[in-house]
């Protein structure tokens, strides 16, 4: 009997040493190998390829250092775990050369140094929010830094974490900025390797936007980009040397050879932004008669246009889902009293399209905007961008525009021209507007390669000009932000979309990629929650001790009878 037991016991131990060593083994070969797993419906944690190649590629420390810290509510709080998982997937797959510091701005007795402290932040480009937290017992009022300074071998990008979007509750803006976390951090860290920008040029030369009314247009591109204006004066290589370019609100009409240089470097692979104005106003008869009348735009550029995939339709548009501006309806104690109303002729334009251009983007506010169709053209691959709102209306030109029709309500009966396409992107190899002819002017220029059919290239064309045009106060000088209306105090989407729409041309789909990410937003029944509050505590709390209990007396019952007999 003692040798059988003898046995067994020898058998177990070997048994255990087997499993010992076993589990070293997987240990030591799991040591070469890594493998994360996203049990995620929306894979939510999966880096995207690009993603990882950028991270595969890092030869030194990137270091962030996060001011999303403090006490938040759940919201916030839910942004900051988002934020910290991400970050530790980054290192994960940087071979650890990701380093990061969570950083509370506020946790410092010295006032003064805290207010240092932010005003660097927000000169550095890192925008404070406001968080009001609302629950059952208390109002707590706070401001937090939802950013973070991205630095790679002594450059710094920032990183602005969350995004607030007008026309969005909370939830659904930090939802969107969830869904951004990858975008955000992984821009932030190209910018910091970017070596050779490429080149882009705004044309001038037809009253095109000049540097203070595209000023922050440029400023934003220079992040990633050489940003140049020409003055093209028929000059053959007047775009030598240029990635892409710019037409920005153009008001005279193009020369042929212009046309024609134009057409030139899109044959040979040059990426192109059209921000064309169908319909012309002039501003300074409209403030200082309060009327105007809306004229086609001639400047020449139909053909080519067209040719291309592309046709702009003269028509003014009218949206219901509008701007408001100011205007004075009487005076009050002496001074004009001045009251916002919906403007028709401002449309705000929501992005419904699922391109990563324009995907979770915000309201996008345009001025006098017309209309453009695709129409044929082959090998080239037409997508709409931006459209507006139903409830549309349309006005063939000349059209008569009055200040006074402001006070009268809209039959909306006549807004019924749904959805008319605003902003469209072709793709492909473009057929040149001069295949079988050469224009006179340019016989003489003969050494030129001159391509009938381009490179497989871009283009994005927009039926609207002051979609890149930023407001200026000439009394303190300061450009405000490209969208941002200063009346309302309201930032649209307008530098967003455009500095995509570049991204794009210029071949950084990687990042713009990240966008089409979902994740999806399981927020929780806040009217439940004020008219249930107690019922849930007990199902949270008590019910989990009651189980306990029961499983315990179970157990007492099970063992007493056991035992007694």
């Amino acid at each position: 009997m003692v040798g059988k037991n003898s046995g067994q016991k020898q058998r177990d131990i070997l048994m255990l040493l087997v499993v010992a060593a076993i589990l070293v083994l997987l240990n030591f070969v799991a040591s070469f190998l890594f493998k994360r797993f996203d049990l995620t419906s929306e894979k939510r944690y999966t880096l995207s390829a690009s993603t990882k190649k950028l991270l595969g590629e890092l030869d030194d420390v990137v270091y962030i250092k996060v001011y999303l810290q403090g006490n938040f509510n759940p919201s916030f709080t839910r942004l900051r775990n988002e934020t910290k998982e991400i970050l530790d997937e980054y290192r994960a797959y940087s071979d650890d050369k990701i380093e990061y510091e969570f950083v509370n701005p506020l946790d410092n007795p010295n006032k003064e140094e805290v207010e240092n402290l932010e005003k660097q932040l927000y000169q550095k480009g890192i925008m404070p929010e406001q968080v009001i937290d609302r629950s059952s017992q208390k109002v707590s009022e706070t401001y937090i830094w939802p950013g973070a300074i991205v630095t790679y071998k002594g450059k710094e990008s920032v990183w602005q974490i969350y995004k607030k979007q007008v026309g969005y509750q909370q939830e659904q803006s930090i939802n969107n900025s969830v869904q951004e976390l990858e975008y955000g951090l992984s821009n932030s860290i190209r910018k910091t390797q970017i070596i050779r920008k490429p080149e882009v040029v705004f044309l001038e030369g037809h009253g095109e936007l000049d540097t203070i009314y595209a000023a922050d247009f440029m400023t934003s591109l220079s992040e990633y980009y050489n940003v140049t204006r020409v003055k093209m004066n028929n000059k053959l290589y007047s775009l030598k040397g240029a990635d892409a370019i710019v037409i920005a609100q153009p008001d005279s009409a193009f020369t042929d050879k212009e046309i024609f240089l134009i057409d030139q470097f899109i044959m040979h692979g040059g990426k192109a932004m059209w921000l064309i104005d169908p319909v012309y106003i002039n501003r300074d008869t409209l403030n200082t008669k309060g009327y105007t009348l809306g004229f086609k735009n001639e400047l020449n550029l139909d053909e080519i246009l067209f040719k291309y995939g592309v046709r702009l339709n003269p028509l003014m548009v009218q949206d219901l889902q509008c701007a408001r501006v100011p205007i004075n309806v009487g005076f009050k104690k002496g001074q004009p009293d001045f009251q916002p109303f919906p403007w028709m002729y401002y449309p705000l334009i929501l992005p419904v399209s699922s391109h990563p251009i324009v995907k979770n983007l915000d309201l996008i506010r345009t001025e006098f905007i017309g209309t453009l169709d695709t129409v044929f053209a082959r090998d080239v691959k037409k997508t709409i961008l931006l459209q507006t709102s139903k409830y549309t209306k349309t006005q063939p030109t000349p059209t008569r525009i009055n200040v006074g029709m402001i006070r009268y309500k809209p039959d909306e009966k006549q807004y019924n021209n749904s959805f008319q396409n605003v902003a469209c992107l072709l793709e492909g190899s473009f057929e040149s507007v001069y295949k079988n002819r050469i224009p006179s002017a340019f016989l003489q220029d003969s050494a030129f390669d001159i391509m009938d059919k381009s490179k497989p290239t871009r283009m994005i064309v927009v039926a609207d000009g002051d979609i890149a045009k930023n407001e200026y106060q000439r009394s303190s000088g300061r450009v405000m932000p490209v969208g941002f209306d200063s009346y309302m105090n309201e930032q649209f989407a307008n530098r967003t979309f455009l500095l995509n729409c570049m991204n794009y041309l210029l071949d950084d789909q990687g990042l713009l990629q990240l966008r089409s990410r979902e994740v999806k937003l399981r927020l929780l029944d806040k009217k439940k929650i004020s008219q249930q509050t107690t019922k849930w505590k007990v199902v949270n709390v008590g019910f989990p001790l009651a189980a306990i209990f029961l499983f315990a007396l179970i157990q007492f019952y099970i063992r007493t009878k056991k035992y007694t007999k």
